[in-house]
Formats: C-alpha cells, structure tokens, sequence
C-alpha cells in the first residue's frame, strides 16, 4: 500500500519530537505534521488527509478521548499516554493500539507494524470484487463443528474448536486461532450471527471470545493466551451472568 501519512497530538513538545523522530525512521510512514494543539490537530485531519494519528490523552483544550469522539471514524488512532487506566477508555474506541510513556522504539515499531497491518487488510479487502463477501454455511450434522469464511480471494475452512476470539474492526473481522491471525470481509454483527452462542460470547462492541478459551479474568479484562480483552460496559452484565453458568475448563 502507500505510506501511511501520520500526525503526532501531543503538548509536550519533547514527546512530539520522540515521536516524529521514530515516524522517520520507518520506511512505511510518511511523516505529515505536528501540533500541540488539539484544536489544530481536527483542522489538519480535514486539510491534510490523515491516515494516522499518535494522539495523546491529557491534553488541556480537548482530551485524546473527547478529539476521538470528534473525528469518529476520519482516521485510525494509536493512543500515547502515560497513564494505564485509559487503555481499557481506549478500547472502547477501537484505536489500533496505545503507548505507555516513555515509549521505547521497538514498542513504536510493534504498533507501527499493527498500524500497517490495519491498512493492508482495509486496502486488500476494497479491492477485492463484492462477491467476495459471499459465505459458505455448513448444513451438514459433521459439519456443526467447522465455518467457512472468505478472506481476500480464498475461502478458508475453520475449526471453531481452534477460534480464540474475534476482533472487530470497522467493516471486517480479525479471526485469532490457535496458531494464525484471518482477516475476513464482514462486520461483527454477522459474525456474532454465525458463531453458535453456547460456545462464543460478545463481549464488547469489538470483540467476541470462545468462553472454553479463557484463562482467567480481571476486573474489566479477559485473558486469553498473550492477549488481553476488554469487557464493555454494555456486555458485562451478560457475561458475567454467563459465565456464573458455566463450568470453565481448568
């Protein structure tokens, strides 16, 4: 795909640097501007054509969240923030990823590569034809077990015995199992639809989690394997009364 053009919010003007130092670097990121204003940064999203933006959270005219709420879905954001309470307020938002501050260059780099990951699929799936959206449901007995799901130009056969969880990601779905990453053209809705409930729950506006996959759960968090889910506000009632039922492996 073409570079991806980033803007970097922050009021600390040695973060801006760190940061835009660090977008140079990298070969896939085209440095655009930055300000610390959030004012500013609204107006350079509309004139610039921003794909990404390094925004950070305390900020005094416009916090992170409230700029994010503004700009909606106008481009994609990796939060940056010295404070870990706002990841989970960050998840809520479906940003690409956050920082911690000080943020060391192979954790930039991580999210940088997740960023460009993001804008691959997007690209991958606008190019492909609309019939591609077209599914596979089994109908069989045997085949209760297995779903077919189209990503880019094949259609893949999943065990949904293998299926972690399900990440939503605007106008398609991330699919985790046990040992690969799908990216498959549908929103979650349609995916939550054609999951069986006994076996996978939603448990936040961006996620659905296979219950027999969990290891353990923390306040508003869901472990499974390396990865950390959020539980929304919306879905926690349900989950947990769901979860009170059933009899967890382990």
């Amino acid at each position: 795909m073409k570079t991806i053009r980033c803007l970097v919010v922050d009021d600390k003007p040695l973060a801006l640097d760190i940061l835009t130092d660090y977008i140079k670097k990298i070969d896939f990121l085209e440095f655009v501007a930055s300000t610390t204003s959030a004012l500013e940064a609204l107006k350079l999203v509309e004139k610039e054509s921003i794909d990404l933006l390094f925004l950070d959270i305390q900020m005094p005219e416009l916090t992170g969240i409230q700029v994010m709420k503004i700009l909606g879905d106008k481009c994609r954001i990796i939060l940056t923030t010295a404070y870990t309470e706002y990841a989970l307020e960050g998840y809520e938002h479906n940003v690409i990823d956050y920082l911690l501050k000080p943020i060391p260059f192979d954790r930039f780099y991580k999210a940088a590569l997740k960023a460009k990951q993001t804008f691959d699929a997007q690209q991958s799936i606008n190019s492909a034809p609309a019939a591609a959206a077209a599914e596979i449901k089994p109908t069989s007995e045997a085949a209760r077990d297995i779903i077919f799901v189209k990503t880019e130009y094949k259609i893949v056969k999943l065990r949904l015995d293998d299926i972690l969880y399900v990440e939503g990601l605007q106008n398609y779905v991330s699919i985790y199992t046990k040992t690969e990453r799908i990216l498959s053209l549908r929103n979650i809705k349609k995916m939550e639809e054609q999951l069986p409930a006994g076996q996978f729950v939603r448990v936040h506006k961006s996620y659905i989690i296979s219950l027999d996959k969990i290891d353990s759960i923390e306040r508003n968090r869901i472990f499974i394997g390396e990865a950390v889910i959020p539980v929304g506000d919306t879905y926690k009632d349900n989950f947990m009364s769901l979860i009170e039922r059933v009899n967890l492996p382990g």
